[in-house]
């Protein structure tokens, strides 16, 4: 029997994370899928100041990168912080960030999926969003994990939300999150229009546990 070529799938970071960090604290998660996904990681353009680092990640600087915390946009624009619940008429930050994506999509891709955790989460979902508006013909995503996802609470980017979307969807999120509470991740459901869902008992992380293997698996599977 043929061995199945992994699927690539992009990894975005949540806030005050980068693409090392993000790797380290998914290495549990490779372990777990080694034989059907190959995890490529991508960095936010944006540097987080370290008195202004925002209510997100959860976690203060940890070995494997986090002393070079990034973000994808900042809710303040004047300070440039983040907090997921903060109500903001405009962002700093996210065209710059789309721009980094559609890069590492140029440069790593070809990619079958994307994976994003927190505000990285937030953000895959505006590139899905782009994606079925046809907005970035370099996008060809065929699938979403999102992991601790949630609407922005910016009013420029309501617009992401006006349709629900085609691309296939596993939502992940743990009833204990403090950071992104699971009623956050809840609200996003509505923006895809067939989302799949794995709850955990845990906190703000990617859980990879072996309880947690089937519902990945036979969800990846389907583009295999």
């Amino acid at each position: 029997m043929a061995a199945v070529t992994p699927l690539r799938v992009l990894c975005v970071h949540g806030y005050r994370q980068n693409s090392g960090s993000f790797r380290d604290k998914t290495g549990a998660l490779r372990k777990l899928l080694k034989r059907q996904v190959e995890l490529v990681y991508v960095t936010a353009p944006h540097r987080v100041l370290q008195a202004a680092q925002g209510k997100e990640s959860g976690s203060g600087p940890a070995p494997g990168g986090d002393d070079d915390p990034r973000g994808w946009w900042f809710s303040d624009v004047q300070a440039q912080s983040f907090s997921a619940q903060q109500q903001c008429q405009r962002s700093l930050g996210l065209d710059e960030s789309v721009t980094a994506v559609r890069e590492a999509v140029r440069d790593l891709g070809p990619f079958d999926g994307i994976l994003g955790f927190s505000q990285g989460a937030a953000l895959v979902a505006m590139l899905c969003s782009l994606q079925e508006q046809n907005l970035e013909p370099e996008f060809k995503f065929r699938f979403a994990v999102l992991v601790a996802g949630f609407r922005s609470a910016c009013e420029e980017h309501q617009t992401f939300y006006n349709a629900p979307l085609l691309i296939p969807s596993l939502h992940v999120f743990g009833l204990e999150d403090r950071v992104i509470p699971d009623k956050m991740s809840r609200d996003l459901l509505p923006t895809f229009q067939d989302p799949q869902v794995l709850t955990h008992p845990g906190g703000h992380f990617v859980p990879a546990a072996s309880a947690h293997r089937q519902t990945y698996q036979d969800f990846l599977k389907r583009f295999q």
